[in-house]
């Protein structure tokens, strides 16, 4: 299997030859995502900014089950890979927000500048070079076949304190090449009129919603969804429903089906979008916290099976400097929602990891232009 990927590899390497020979487009620029088949808020509102004056080329397409995908999505995404081949010969600058193989694997032209804008904000989880060999991460012998996160030209960081997460991440010797940058979402945080179409939206089909604070469950995606499964239904038996709203904003991915009438179970809204109405976020190891911590939303942690998904998976920081209360049974984190929060807490926290909230997408679309 190995011999046959470095086959293939190399055989893209030479399609990707001839393709260099098409002349760059001056005006042209790609983004390209891995993390779904629909533009994420960061893309669009990049793609918004530079369509007056370029030329922008966006490729939005994931891999369904990965490895364990089926045979005609891998053809599928094959073919995607050489549309990607196209438009990185052919293209000024790259910008994207995940690992994409094709910017890895290829020997590009010097006039291409490569821009890895990670689509998370602030620490949680371990990933890349810093999750080799867990059981949720990739293989050092795949990682080293595939150049995994090799390429970059810049890569962006929400804060100083994030660098050094990435630089492992990425398998890098140092953090020369990452900037501090934090990603164009965070503007819509702080937009009134943003805020204020989102919340007629999500009151108009949940009207409910204006009648109690609301707190809102965004938990971190298991492939074994047995035990969650038992953990989530125990935070709805516990949960005091005469003081507050649940929402429950389960992962895309997830096969759990919910039909309890006490709870919101939402797949209308993405959960950025719904902590415009959220007062008390219960999370796990998502970085939804960081855009919670810039909107001043308390945070509480469910954290029942820490141990085993550091384990799995790996937690990039201290947990225990997690602002807010953690808790490893419901009946305890329902009380934790009625004390006193330490707001000056979560703001220093916050601040450590988001520096920037103020014209991240131009000051983003400024850094692309300069490098075209």
């Amino acid at each position: 299997m190995k011999l046959i990927l470095k086959l293939i590899i190399f055989l893209l390497n030479i399609i990707y030859l001839v393709l260099k020979l098409l002349p760059t487009n001056s005006k042209k620029i790609l983004i390209m995502s891995r993390q779904s088949n629909k533009k994420s808020l960061d893309i669009k509102l990049i793609e918004r900014s530079l369509r007056k004056d370029y030329k922008v080329v966006t490729l939005c397409k994931t891999l369904e089950g990965r490895e364990n995908s089926t045979f005609f999505t891998k053809i599928s995404y094959g073919f995607h890979m050489f549309r990607q081949m196209y438009h990185l010969a052919t293209s000024k600058v790259c910008v994207l927000d995940t690992y994409i193989p094709t910017v890895s694997i290829l020997k590009h032209k010097k006039s291409l500048k490569i821009i890895q804008m990670w689509h998370s904000n602030g620490t949680m989880k371990k990933f890349g070079y810093s999750a080799l060999g867990k059981r949720e991460g990739t293989t050092g012998k795949y990682a080293k076949i595939f150049k995994m996160h090799q390429n970059y030209d810049i890569i962006l960081a929400s804060s100083n304190e994030y660098k050094d997460h990435l630089m492992k991440g990425f398998g890098l010797e140092n953090t020369d090449n990452i900037l501090v940058y934090t990603l164009p979402r965070f503007d819509l945080l702080k937009s009134k009129s943003y805020e204020q179409r989102i919340k007629e939206k999500i009151y108009k089909k949940y009207p409910a919603l204006k009648e109690k604070e609301n707190i809102v469950y965004a938990p971190t995606f298991r492939k074994d969804e047995q035990k969650f499964e038992k953990k989530l239904k125990e935070l709805i038996e516990t949960f005091n429903y005469e003081k507050y709203n649940l929402i429950i904003k389960l992962h895309p991915l997830s096969k759990i089906k919910l039909n309890d009438e006490r709870v919101i179970v939402d797949n209308s809204f993405s959960t950025f979008d719904m902590l415009f109405v959220t007062d008390k976020l219960i999370s796990d190891y998502s970085c939804i916290i960081y855009e919670a911590g810039v909107r001043n939303i308390p945070l509480y942690f469910y954290a029942y099976d820490l141990s085993y998904y550091d384990f799995i998976r790996g937690i990039a920081l201290d947990y225990s400097t997690l602002p807010g209360f953690t808790e490893r049974y419901a009946k305890e984190l329902v009380k934790d929602l009625d004390k006193k929060y330490d707001m000056k807490y979560l703001k220093e926290f916050t601040n450590k990891y988001i520096e920037n909230t103020e014209n991240c997408t131009e000051k983003i679309v400024d850094l692309i232009k300069e490098n075209m």
